[in-house]
């Protein structure tokens, strides 16, 4: 059976959280704070309430607030002057290059951004294709990872099953919706080290196939 990688972009790919999230953070409560008249204090509460309940900011805005996904995610990932410090490990990068089998990127982010990004780091031209936010939704509402529905929509548009698929991901909630549909699951840990409350990342949950601290360590030994 042909091994397929679906692979997510931030803090997998590259270090995002060193620059790339703060700005991205910064961005979304200024968009909230414009758009639905609230306060700095308010905007960043709204924010982490929806991304804590949904997975995503924009499904919490678009379901209660009537936001428009196009918009808000154009306007919030326009991040001039980013790109010079956007940047990913040579090794991981030589290493998933090299690995066997065919390779997705599946990110809750926009393709725009995520092409972006690709350019960046030198990966444009590595994956078959991309899974991007904009292709993550169910009766036209968006439904990004970790919705299990949408899960199961990409796999039979990709005409994959999911015992096929690994999911590489730095996001344990994702990894759990994945595993249990039936995919294989990595738990890369190169860029991030602690939880969102600060606690270090040592245990290793049952629906985590397999916990990495760089992909020259998957490509080393990629199966499962």
């Amino acid at each position: 059976m042909s091994r397929v990688w679906l692979f997510d972009l931030d803090d997998t790919l590259h270090n995002a959280s060193q620059r790339a999230f703060p700005e991205l953070n910064a961005s979304m409560t200024s968009y909230i704070e414009t758009h639905l008249g609230l306060t700095t204090e308010e905007a960043v509460a709204l924010r982490h309430g929806y991304f804590n309940r949904y997975g995503a900011t924009l499904t919490g805005l678009q379901r209660h607030h009537g936001v428009k996904a196009a918009h808000f995610l154009h306007e919030t990932h326009l991040l001039p002057g980013l790109d010079p410090h956007l940047h990913g490990h040579a090794q991981d990068l030589a290493a998933l290059r090299r690995l066997p089998g065919r390779k997705f990127l599946m990110t809750n982010a926009p393709r725009a951004y995520a092409k972006r990004v690709l350019a960046a780091i030198g990966l444009t031209g590595v994956f078959e294709g991309m899974v991007c936010v904009e292709d993550m939704s169910c009766f036209r509402e968006s439904r990004p990872k970790p919705d299990a529905r949408m899960f199961r929509i990409v796999l039979a548009r990709l005409r994959l099953r999911p015992e096929q698929c690994v999911l590489v991901e730095d996001t344990l909630i994702h990894q759990k919706s994945a595993r249990s549909l039936g995919m294989a699951t990595v738990w890369m840990q190169r860029w991030l080290r602690k939880a969102a409350d600060g606690r270090r990342l040592h245990h290793r949950p049952a629906y985590v196939s397999r916990r990495v601290r760089s992909l020259s360590a998957l490509a080393r030994a990629p199966k499962f």
